[in-house]
């Protein structure tokens, strides 16, 4: 790699000002290394050069190595938006493995990654020289032997090959695959055994065994990723081999230092995931081995001392041990567990003693709330000790369940009396009974119960002691528990005992503890969100309304105000998510919501300074709106003092471009434009100004809060269209958004808004255009989401203004081409509509077509009108069977997991649903209604045309809706 020494020097200067803690020097080496990206010749390749010089700063090598990597994940594909040259993926390929044996042990990893990156893309096909070089690199390496090369060698391979882990099962992934066995797999267990004899010979020394159980590790994660889809042959043949060295590493003790260290307990570990891969996918072939690995891994977990099974170098070993002991549980071979003795020592050996709290526990859980409660309450922690423990028991009692609930009801009581002798020492007894009852607890879909404990007397007994309590900053970690177990079995807990321990419950708000004042939090907003069947009905509704809310309210918002000032919870999700939920469900008026609105502007102004969790900005905005919603509606002078608060910050997100907010914005704008009476105020109007403009649709992500904002100025202040040209900048916002797949549906909604809210008189002049815009898509994309979109509009178009009007403007485009239409795309797509108002609009349309449309009604047109009219009972039979989705009051708002400049859509500001047909109730009665009447003016035709055209169904379905509405089709 020849590159000049000025541009060596270049790049690394530019990578040290990369990591320098000035954010502007940052911003411009960034910037120069963006421009040295796309100008320099060769980009890639004086990456590699700068990152093997020994002589650079390893700090520069580092970075380079981590620019490496993610250029090749931008640009390695041939569909990435600029691909590199094959001139330079060549020679990449000629480098990249002699570069990453060669490296210091911290660029490896990354020259691995990218190693992988390329031949995700690449490999084999456009890479054939790579697997061999692999192996020829790993027998050198073995015969030195150098553990350093051929872990490097290993580490290269398990990158390339663990892409069978997660690939779909398909013929070229098997093609693929063979490949690689055939070439690697008897490398693979040549290396495996030998190495297992240098372990062998070597067991007391341990600097020699740490590199030997890296690769044996290594080895194993290859062997994990090559028998992912199925057993391959070759490891079927040699199957004792790998299973005798297998079972080796589980029962054999190394040098206490090596240990201690956990080097032999991550090899057990990839060892124990095999084993359990086999159990869940080559259970008959791996039968003969069953019981003695059971026996190996059941000795591995109970023979330790105590201190050992403690340490946190043994948590992976112990996780994946116990879910292959679980796995074997469930089962057909679970009688290895069904002997009294053997449920009772893997209850008090294995069980029990990860369900107690450790002392890395108590530190996560003072040092990183956000890591514990994503593990406590978030379902993430399958990966931890006391979860898989849990898993166990589950899988245990799955056949012997009278059995295990015996066994842990005794230990419940046992550990809640060792407590109860000296609550001072004794505490974390209570906390691991609490927290088997809650993770014990079957959670079928409806309300939480367990066998283990009577729930309210539990509660009562054990819980209520530690909500009542005085000081809330005593024992935090059982408070914390106290509050998960009323959080868990809310729906158990009597709605009076409930709402007597709420003001309990919320002077834990005010708790030091960052997951006790979460923990809180997240009680009271999943308490509103309970709900219990209303008598005699299948409806679901609230068990907590705003009357039962409203006393507490304000001492609510001040506490979850108040918990945000404590450190690192000054954006603490959990807090602005029960915040959004009380603010939805609550009555709150006056002041009190002025005064909420400002403070949430103020959080809203120091989130915008560097928006960095984007959970909790999300529940910030859908908090705001739920306040604008539920008072602005009910308390219009409320609004000025609204726009007061937001009107800076939401113009200072635009300014600014705070990319991250401007769906929000938008939404809450049109929100605010919603809810004011006509004449919209002059900031208002500048704003529509704004929007109107081409500038403003060029970010697709915000197109449809841009769309949100124009309907809401659609439906607010219609007349305003007639001025300066403003409907033509409307449509032209309509042509390019339905020009596009991705927007196109947008297209459409703002096409409706015009139609259901400008006179005929404005939107006359541009029919032909808009109708010849969208057959123009049509022709070019027949999507069934474009054709029921335009089928809704023709409906929305012919409701309004008439069959006549619809057919002749559409026939204006091309003659008689509405007929073409009619038969290619309503009739057909017609009985694919969905959604309670969208079904009766097109119902209803559809009617008066076959009802006025005189095209339809001449004899010549009979078979047509029979067939739409087939379509629209089948569509009515069709959203019959499948009832209507009622969307919850307040449903539980997914949590974003990361930063896109994506629209998230705001649930308390969403736009409501106009019903074009209030004044019909029943499209059934009006289709039944409608034919009834037609029949009287032509008796006898179109009966016949029914009997001759209809489905036996929809003719047996027309007769019943008759019966139902007492009319009759002549």
């Amino acid at each position: 790699m020849d590159v000049p020494a000025e541009t060596l020097d270049a790049l690394s200067h530019f990578f040290l000002q990369s990591l320098s803690p000035d954010s502007s020097l940052r911003r411009a080496a960034e910037s120069s290394l963006s421009s040295a990206a796309s100008s320099l010749p060769s980009f890639p390749l004086a990456l590699l050069r700068l990152l093997s010089l020994p002589s650079a700063d390893p700090q520069v090598r580092l970075a380079a190595a981590v620019h490496f990597k993610n250029l090749l994940r931008s640009r390695w594909s041939p569909d990435s938006d600029q691909p590199l040259p094959s001139s330079d993926k060549d020679a990449i390929k000629s480098l990249l493995l002699p570069l990453l044996l060669d490296s210091p042990p911290k660029l490896q990893p990354l020259l691995s990654e990218s190693l992988s990156l390329a031949s995700s893309h690449d490999f084999p096909a456009s890479w054939p020289s790579l697997l061999p070089d692999l192996v020829a690199a790993l027998a050198a390496s073995l015969a030195v032997p150098d553990y350093s090369r051929a872990n490097a060698v290993l580490s290269a391979a398990n990158s390339l090959f663990i892409k069978f882990r997660h690939s779909f099962d398909s013929q070229a992934v098997r093609l693929d695959l063979k490949y690689s066995l055939d070439l690697f797999a008897a490398p693979l267990l040549d290396a495996f055994l030998s190495t297992s004899r240098r372990v062998a010979a070597s067991i007391s020394s341990p600097d020699t065994l740490r590199p030997l159980f890296e690769s044996q590790r290594l080895c194993c994660e290859i062997f994990h990723s090559l028998n992912s889809i199925e057993l391959p042959e070759f490891f079927e043949d040699h199957m004792r081999e790998w299973m005798t060295e297998f079972r080796t590493y589980l029962v054999t003790s190394y040098a206490a230092v090596v240990e201690a260290e956990g080097t032999v307990d991550a090899l057990r570990a990839a060892v124990c995931e095999n084993l359990q891969l086999y159990m869940e996918k080559n259970e008959e072939e791996f039968r003969d081995y069953l019981e003695g690995f059971a026996s190996a891994v059941w000795g591995l977990l109970t023979s330790n001392s105590p201190a050992t099974v403690a340490s946190p170098s043994r948590d992976q070993l112990t996780v994946t041990a116990i879910r292959f002991l679980t796995t074997v549980s469930t089962s057909v071979h679970h009688a290895l567990f069904g002997s009294p003795e053997v449920l009772g020592q893997i209850c008090t050996s294995i069980v029990f003693p990860n369900i107690r709290l450790r002392d890395e526990d108590e530190e996560l859980f003072e040092m990183n709330y956000v890591e514990y409660i994503r593990r406590d309450i978030e379902g993430s922690d399958v990966d931890t000790r006391r979860r898989i423990a849990c898993e166990l028991l589950k899988g245990i009692a799955s056949h012997y369940r009278e059995q295990v609930t015996a066994l842990v009801s005794g230990q419940i009581q046992q550990m809640l009396a060792s407590f109860a002798a000296n609550p001072s020492e004794n505490w974390k007894e209570k906390d691991a009974a609490i927290y088997l009852v809650v993770a014990l607890a079957p959670k079928p879909g409806g309300a939480v119960t367990t066998p283990l404990v009577d729930v309210e007397s539990f509660f009562t007994s054990v819980i209520m002691p530690e909500l009542q309590g005085q000081d809330t900053n005593i024992n935090p970690m059982l408070k914390a528990g106290a509050l998960k177990f009323f959080t868990v079995f809310r729906e158990q807990i009597p709605k009076n005992t409930a709402l007597a321990l709420l003001p309990t419950v919320l002077r834990f708000l005010v708790s030091e503890s960052n997951v006790v004042h979460s923990y809180a939090a997240n009680c009271i907003e999943k308490l509103l969100l309970v709900r219990d069947k209303a008598p005699n009905s299948v409806t679901a509704v609230p068990r907590y309304t705003a009357l039962d809310i409203n006393p507490f309210v304000p001492q609510i918002i001040t506490g979850l105000f108040h918990a945000m000032q404590f450190p690192d919870s000054q954006e603490n999700p959990y807090i602005m998510k029960s915040m959004m939920r009380v603010l939805g469900v609550a009555n709150i008026g006056g002041e009190v919501a002025a005064g909420c609105v400002a403070s949430l502007a103020s959080v809203l102004v120091e989130v915008c300074k560097n928006p960095k969790n984007p959970t909790f900005n999300h529940y910030l905005f859908e908090a705001i709106a739920a306040v604008i919603g539920r008072s602005g509606e009910k308390e219009p002078t409320l609004l000025s003092m609204f726009e007061s608060s937001l009107f800076p910050v939401l113009q200072k997100i635009l300014v600014d471009d705070i990319a991250e907010f401007w769906s929000y914005a938008f939404q809450i704008f049109a929100q605010l434009i919603e809810l004011t009476r006509p004449p919209l105020s002059d900031n208002y109007m500048q704003l529509f100004q704004v929007l109107l403009s081409p500038e403003s649709w060029k970010r697709s992500a915000s197109a449809p809060a841009l769309v949100r904002l124009l309907q809401a100025y659609l439906q607010k202040v219609p007349s305003e269209m007639n001025r300066e040209e403003r409907l033509l900048q409307v449509l032209g916002i309509f042509s390019r958004l339905v020009s596009a797949p991705s927007t196109e549906e947008l297209g459409f909604f703002v096409l409706n808004t015009v139609v259901e809210n400008l006179g005929y008189d404005m939107i006359a002049p541009h029919l032909k255009d808009i109708w010849a815009a969208l057959f123009t898509r049509l022709q070019n994309r027949r999507t069934v989401k474009f054709v029921n979109s335009l089928v809704i509009f023709m409906s929305l178009v012919l409701v309004k203004h008439g069959p006549g009007i619809l057919v002749d403007s559409i026939n204006v485009v091309q003659p008689n081409i509405f007929t073409a239409i009619l038969q290619q795309f309503w009739i057909p797509n017609l009985r694919l509509i969905s959604g309670a108002i969208e079904v009766k609009l097109t119902v209803v349309a559809s009617t008066r077509l076959i009802c006025e449309a005189p095209g339809l009604l001449n004899v010549s047109a009979a078979e047509l009108w029979g067939k739409m009219l087939d379509s629209i009972i089948t569509l009515l039979t069709k959203s019959e069977q499948n009832g209507v989705e009622l969307e919850e009051d307040a449903p539980d708002i997914h949590e974003t997991v990361g930063y896109s400049v994506s629209f998230a859509r705001l649930h308390y500001a969403g736009k409501r649903e106009e019903d074009p047909l209030k004044e019909i109730r029943d499209p059934k009665q009006y289709l039944v209604t409608s034919l009834a009447g037609l029949s009287v003016q032509s008796p006898g035709r179109f009966g016949a045309v029914i009997e001759k055209n209809l489905d036996p169904s929809s003719k047996a379905m027309l007769l019943q809706l008759c019966a139902t509405y007492n009319s009759v089709i002549v």
